[in-house]
């Protein structure tokens, strides 16, 4: 088996001595491949070690600048570190490579939304639930950022689809209530979806707030 491969599956089980072995004899053997470098930057990323972790993504880009792995992998640590502006670019430049698939989209529309900007979260969140729809969490990301851009139909047919397959999710009907209770003036609605967050986890204290707002506006 290639020695990558293997060390992934070595990482997989914890093994992480014995996969920073391959990891290294993949690169002395083939210094010219970037993978290794990917690989062995990933596990200096796994316990903490981001500026060796750093240097080996920028070598693997180096050895070969199509490496799209690397950008992203350089992406996950800016993003880890919470330069959120850096790792929009590094993600962009994964998909510029050639990276097509939901995890990269995901961590673009993320980055831009802790940069602020929803408008521009929205294609990527939506290609990243395009190519996994079971991805509840990047549903419920491009949800949020559909309500911020005022895109409030859009947004709750999306968090609907979020609670459909995640019946427990709590933030997901705390931001239905929100969106029938601004949007669409239900108050009787958005009552029940914050009742409903507040079943699951009692302690959510957005929804507990929401509710006092109804039943307060309700008493007038």
């Amino acid at each position: 088996m290639d020695k990558n491969l293997k060390g992934i599956e070595l990482l997989q089980e914890g093994k992480i001595e014995d996969a920073v072995k391959l990891f290294t004899e993949a690169i002395e053997e083939n210094p010219k491949d970037p993978v290794g470098y990917i690989n062995f930057g990933n596990v200096l990323m796994s316990v903490g070690d981001s500026d060796k972790a750093k240097s080996f993504f920028e070598r693997a880009i180096t050895v070969d600048e199509n490496a799209a792995a690397a950008y992203y992998s350089l992406g996950n640590l800016y993003f880890n570190d919470g330069d959120f502006d850096s790792a929009k670019n590094q993600f962009e430049k994964a998909v510029k490579k050639g990276m097509e698939n939901a995890d990269v989209y995901f961590m673009l529309g993320v980055s831009l939304v802790n940069l602020e900007q929803p408008k521009f979260a929205i294609p990527y969140l939506q290609r990243s639930v395009e190519l996994n729809e079971e991805d509840i969490e990047a549903r419920f990301q491009l949800g949020l950022s559909l309500a911020q851009a005022e895109a409030y139909e859009e947004s709750i047919e999306q968090l609907s689809r979020v609670v459909q397959q995640d019946p427990e999710h709590a933030d997901a009907y705390y931001n239905l209530g929100v969106a029938y209770a601004g949007h669409k003036d239900d108050a009787d609605k958005a009552l029940e979806y914050f009742n409903k967050a507040v079943e699951i986890q009692p302690d959510h204290m957005l929804a507990g707030y929401g509710i006092k707002m109804i039943e307060k506006l309700k008493s007038e």
